[in-house]
């Protein structure tokens, strides 16, 4: 009989001598022409031991397959003994940066046989490096976030920071400048098919709670002082410190009385009587990344109309945590501002026109949630695509079943389809000035995103009728598709709701509709 190896000296077995392995202190299995030592791992098998001694010194690799993904194997590697004699693994052992291989895991321009005209070689060396970053960096912490609810560690914000993934979070400009990116992207080169790899990529870390989390306070609100600052001092500072990770900040608009409705804010900003300061009083809701933040971007109300100001936390700013349907470890916040002073220089746009300051920050806000939703759609649609080969119900893969290959092409054009919109908008914010984007793209872009999530809600209820019960179980095989449909609806609701955001769709269209069609 052969004897146990060590991992650095894996060897050969036939399947007779498998076969003599069969008590729980000695207990073999074979998955993919592999052989497995569990005698030690059985009573620590999360499934309990029992299931393994069913198939005690046997090829367990259709039982193996029906329940687990191979990335179990991959995680328990140091159990594997060695492989049989004059046979080779089948299964592909994806490695870190690796593409899908699944049909539909990728968008088509990630695809051999599919040609795009959007993308060139920075764009695909960004990607790369991107998803190796991703898989290698941030999924790791981002499963350990999301089950503990704690927040994103700094070790991981300054890689981060060092690889310029928060600028480029950012999109494009010259903020970028001086930043080394991943893929060795130029600067100047770096357009919005770069932002939406970044958006895409960074959405592979599986963990809907973390993805808020992973600094998208900074993301929706930076902008806003990039973009409107008056003074140029303090925007550069602002821009230095959260860029580099060493402060944090988040966009505080939202409150208990006015959601997508945003000239219903109570929260108010009053000018001293030298005029050198704002006096904010009030309450946001529902605020990402407000638990930790250094600075807000916050939208007040004025005796002429509205003020977006920069405000520095202090002693008068008291933040709590709410608990959402998904992690903690977005730290979506309360917060209080009671006579909160602020220099006036820290206004952001025109005195009394801060609603057009909030407006024109949307569209990049909506845009790149579009863009990780549709993402999360292609993650979810190819767990449907693994789940329906492996899982074998009466006797055959459940892909047997006509009904279910019904709902995976459902699943796969309401994705492609998405997709595709995504694409056509972002090849016309390529083509746009920011003013342009600000006056033409809002309504396109409310559109994409209403109906990315309403789509994203068909393709949640399909998984789940899919995966059956794992697909209501945070753990195991059914996870990430338990997790989208328990989190697709913070899409659908955070940055304007679906019904708002068609409607501001179709107005803008009016705007433009010729009278002589009428």
């Amino acid at each position: 009989m052969a004897q146990k190896t060590s991992q650095s000296t894996k060897g050969t077995f036939t399947r007779e001598e498998v076969s003599k392995h069969t008590t729980s202190e000695d207990l073999w299995v074979i998955v993919d022409h592999k052989v497995y030592d569990l005698g030690d791992f059985s009573d620590a098998h999360p499934g309990g031991s029992v299931v393994l001694e069913q198939v005690a010194g046997q090829d367990a690799t259709e039982a193996f397959y029906n329940l687990h993904r191979h990335e179990v194997l991959q995680k328990y590697e140091s159990l594997c003994i060695g492989t049989i004699d004059g046979e080779k693994p089948e299964v592909i052992d994806p490695k870190p940066g690796d593409l899908s291989q699944v049909p539909y895991g990728e968008p088509l321009w990630l695809t051999p046989q599919f040609k795009s005209p959007y993308y060139k070689d920075s764009h695909r060396r960004l990607q790369k490096a991107l998803r190796k970053f991703v898989d290698e960096d941030i999924y790791p912490e981002a499963q350990e976030k999301e089950l503990d609810g704690t927040y994103i560690s700094q070790e991981l914000v300054d890689k981060m920071a060092a690889n310029g993934v928060l600028a480029m979070r950012l999109g494009p400009g010259k903020h970028l400048e001086g930043h080394k990116l991943l893929g060795d992207v130029e600067p100047a080169d770096f357009d919005f098919f770069h932002d939406l790899i970044v958006a895409q990529e960074l959405s592979r870390a599986k963990a809907r709670g973390f993805q808020d989390g992973n600094m998208a306070g900074m993301t929706i609100s930076l902008s806003a002082v990039k973009q409107w600052a008056n003074d140029t001092a303090l925007r550069d500072k602002v821009m230095e410190e959260c860029l580099s990770g060493k402060k944090f900040m988040s966009l505080a608009v939202t409150e208990a009385f006015a959601g997508s409705d945003v000239a219903g804010l109570r929260t108010t900003a009053t000018k001293t009587p030298d005029g050198k300061h704002y006096i904010i009083n009030g309450t946001k809701k529902w605020i990402t990344n407000g638990m930790w933040s250094d600075y807000f971007v916050t939208a007040c109300k004025t005796e002429k109309g509205h003020n977006v100001i920069l405000v520095p936390r202090d002693d008068n700013i008291e933040t709590k945590r709410i608990k959402t349907s998904y992690s903690t470890a977005a730290a979506t916040t309360f917060i209080e501002f009671n006579n909160v002073k602020v220099p006036v220089n820290h206004l952001l746009g025109k005195e009394h026109k801060g609603f057009a300051v909030v407006m024109s920050n949307f569209n990049h806000e909506r845009w790149f949630m579009s863009c990780m939703v549709i993402q999360w759609m292609r993650m979810v649609t190819e767990e449907c695509l693994k789940w329906s080969h492996q899982r074998i119900v009466f006797g055959k893969p459940l892909i047997q079943q006509p009904v279910i290959r019904q709902k995976l092409a459902r699943m796969i054009s309401l994705t492609e389809s998405c997709q595709s919109y995504l694409e056509s908008l972002t090849f016309n914010l390529n083509h746009f000035s920011y003013d342009q984007q600000s006056k033409l793209m809002g309504g396109p872009i409310g559109l994409l995103k209403s109906h990315a999530t309403k789509c994203a809600g068909e393709v949640a209820s399909e998984a789940v009728n899919i995966f059956g019960g794992r697909g209501l179980t945070q753990t195991g095989m059914g996870r990430v598709v338990e997790q989208f449909h328990r989190t697709y609806k913070f899409d659908a609701i955070l940055g304007g709701a679906e019904e708002v955001l068609a409607d501001l769709g179709v107005r803008q269209a009016m705007r433009f509709m010729p009278k002589a069609m009428l």
